[in-house]
């Protein structure tokens, strides 16, 4: 009779040795690996983001009107993944599994107009704000960092809010909402 499936499977192969069979798998980790990799690297680029009207419509005509991460007296711009997506491997893969959700509500048509995506802006700035609070404003900090600050070329009220910031251990987030986005209607004032 013939062996079974799972007995093929775990027996030696007849045809291929195991060194042939251990670099065939190498080869293809790294092909697989590479793909994936290309793909994480391909969604970490501004032309994805505003690929879909939701957000070329809205958020992304905001901050490209006259933001300070836009145009610049350097001409340094922070990009949609700067902000959004964590450049560590790790960080990086959660905040991908979390953006499947905002596949799914693509899909759905949750926010295909302006009508509905005002309707939803508070709560969609909320967990934006939840997230990079979690997160200690990771993506913020890629570029600014309190450490590095001087404290002294800033303007007075800058100056004290940054070291009370770091008195009462704040993150980025916590005073910086609606740096690159306008800020939502209906915000509570301690937002």
């Amino acid at each position: 009779s013939k062996p079974g499936l799972w007995r093929r499977l775990r027996s030696p192969s007849t045809t291929w040795s195991l060194l042939s069979l251990t670099l065939m798998g190498m080869v293809l980790g790294v092909i697989v690996w590479g793909g994936f990799n290309t793909a994480v690297e391909l969604t970490n680029k501004e032309a994805f983001c505003i690929s879909c009207h939701e957000m070329r419509d809205n958020v992304y005509k905001e901050y490209s009107e006259n933001t300070i991460h836009y145009t610049n007296r350097t001409g340094v711009r922070a990009t949609c993944p700067d902000c959004h997506v964590p450049k560590e491997w790790g960080p990086k893969m959660m905040r991908k599994v979390q953006a499947s959700n905002e596949l799914l509500h693509k899909a759905l048509g949750s926010i295909d107009t302006r009508e509905k995506f005002e309707a939803k802006r508070l709560q969609l700035a909320e967990n934006e704000w939840r997230r990079m609070k979690a997160n200690d404003s990771l993506e913020c900090r890629n570029c600014h960092t309190l450490k590095s600050m001087d404290v002294e070329k800033q303007k007075p009220r800058a100056k004290k809010s940054h070291e009370l910031a770091v008195k009462n251990n704040e993150t980025c987030i916590d005073c910086h909402k609606g740096i690159a986005h306008h800020k939502p209607k209906g915000m509570k004032e301690e937002d």
